[in-house]
Formats: structure tokens, C-alpha cells, sequence
């Protein structure tokens, strides 16, 4: 089975193949794969939304079973922003050490550094029929982990706002958690981890 991952972000690969290893019927493929250069704009106003769209967009356009997840921190203190918006906040083409140093200057003085991660993960079939799913179906599958927000960026292995985030129950940020660890207790991992039984098992979440 060929699944395209509707995305160019490499990291999201390595995450979804270190969960699909048992697995090497499916074949994971990227837009970058199939030579699109282009994405769809992120014109929803939510995670779901969003999810369902780049997928849907994908499948169309590759004619392939496809998948794509919208994933995005909520920092209490900030009124659950950078939220929907998390790849756009502060300037799309901004360095995310340099947001991540923002985050941290505006919570420089905050108590409540409660935050989460969500993603979710949507998957969809092309016009035609593909292993099993209608054109209409659009699974949708979610993952939500709670934590705080460091007083500094740590680690390294991470991407995005993964050096500033600790999730509940750890000592570590993402960035300083290795790829198998992280994708137990990530907001991505539980999403992928779900969407993979569907792509098993045929089981909907």
C-alpha cells in the first residue's frame, strides 16, 4: 500500500516510519516524493479542519490514499495562542528559535506556565476507491498531550516548539527526548498511533 504523507516536513516522516517499522507493506511517500512543490492554504479555524483539507487536497491531487495531521500548541498564559496559527505565529518564515525566545521573554515573569500540544491526524481516499475507503470517508484522529512550558529551550532532536515544551509526567522537553520516546507520550504519536490502526486494522477511532 502506498500512503502519502501530505507534507514536506521531514521530521513528521521519521515520526510515522518509526511507528509503521513492523510494516513495510506500506510504503510511506511525501508530497516532495512526488515532486509538489505546493500545499494547500490552512484556511480553517480549527485543527480538524485543517487536517481534513490538506488531506483531502492530497489525495486528490496524488490519486493516493493520503494522510496529513495539523498539530499546534496552546500556552494558557497566552490565551491558548499560538493555537491554529502555530506554523504562522510571529511570521511564517521566522526561525523557531527566535519564537520560541519570544514565548519565553512573554512568560518571563508568568507562574501558570500550563500549555498543550494537539494534533490531529486525517485520513483520506482519491476520487476512487482504495483500500477500502470511499472518496466521502475522511477519518479523523486525535492526540492531545498536557504539560508546561520551560523557563529556556533544551535538546536538540526536536523541531518547532519542541524545546520549550515539557510534557506532564516528564522532565524532559520533546527536543531532548529521543524519536522512540517522544512518539509514546507525543500529541503526534497518539494521533499517528490511532491513525495506523485504521490503515492496519480498518478500525475507526
Amino acid at each position: 500500500m502506498k500512503l502519502l504523507l501530505a507534507t514536506h516536513n521531514k521530521n513528521k516522516v521519521i515520526e510515522l516510519q518509526a511507528l509503521l517499522k513492523d510494516h513495510p507493506e506500506i510504503e510511506v511517500l511525501t508530497l516532495g516524493d512526488l515532486n509538489i512543490i505546493e500545499e494547500p492554504e490552512e484556511t480553517e479555524s480549527t485543527f480538524a479542519g485543517n487536517a481534513a483539507l490538506k488531506a483531502k487536497w492530497a489525495a486528490d491531487k496524488s490519486g493516493l490514499l493520503s494522510m496529513a495531521d495539523d498539530s499546534g500548541l496552546e500556552i494558557d498564559a497566552l490565551n491558548k495562542e499560538p493555537g491554529v496559527y502555530s506554523a504562522r505565529y510571529l511570521g511564517k518564515d521566522t526561525p523557531y528559535l527566535e519564537k520560541n525566545a519570544i514565548i519565553l521573554d512573554r512568560l518571563s515573569n508568568v507562574i501558570d506556565r500550563s500549555a498543550r500540544f494537539i494534533s490531529v491526524v486525517a485520513i483520506a481516499a482519491p476520487h476512487s476507491v482504495v483500500s477500502g475507503f470511499e472518496n466521502t470517508d475522511i477519518i479523523l484522529c486525535e492526540g492531545v498531550m498536557d504539560g508546561s512550558i520551560a523557563f529556556e529551550q533544551m535538546g536538540s532532536n526536536g523541531f518547532g516548539y519542541d524545546p520549550i515544551f515539557v510534557p506532564f509526567g516528564f522532565e524532559e522537553t520533546y527536543a531532548q527526548m529521543s524519536t522512540s520516546d517522544k512518539n509514546k507520550a507525543s500529541h503526534r504519536g497518539q494521533a499517528f498511533r490511532k491513525a495506523v490502526k485504521v490503515l492496519i486494522q480498518g478500525e475507526t477511532v
